[in-house]
């Protein structure tokens, strides 16, 4: 089993989740929403190309594995949880103040001088 840490405004939830679940399914089921009202039914459904399930990733050395995640990686966009496989302990944290996409926090960037925390 994974411990999965969702840091909230309300407080830390810890989920005990099976090896290889997709990050964005667990959320959904267990009632957390990684989309905005806006975008609860204009996504991708999890393919990896809207960008709207986005999530900071704390405290992890999770390396991306697909294109589009990579390149939020690199800049220091929010992760996209629909592409991140869990299969380590991982903190997460929801973007409370996204529109569509969360916003860019230039601490987090893994290239162009980021620090990638």
């Amino acid at each position: 089993m994974i411990t999965l840490t969702v840091e909230t405004e309300q407080g830390n939830v810890v989920l005990l989740v099976e090896k290889g679940a997709n990050l964005r399914d667990v959320l959904l089921a267990n009632g957390f929403n990684p989309y905005t009202p806006i975008t609860r039914r204009l996504n991708c459904g999890g393919r990896g190309i809207c960008a709207t399930c986005g999530v900071w990733v704390e405290g992890s050395a999770l390396a991306p594995q697909h294109w589009h995640d990579k390149l939020a990686d690199g800049f220091g966009y929010p992760r996209l949880s629909c592409q991140i496989t869990l299969d380590t302990d991982l903190t997460i944290r929801l973007v409370a103040d996204k529109k569509v996409w969360g916003g860019r926090d230039a601490r987090r960037a893994t290239w162009f001088g980021g620090s990638g925390a």
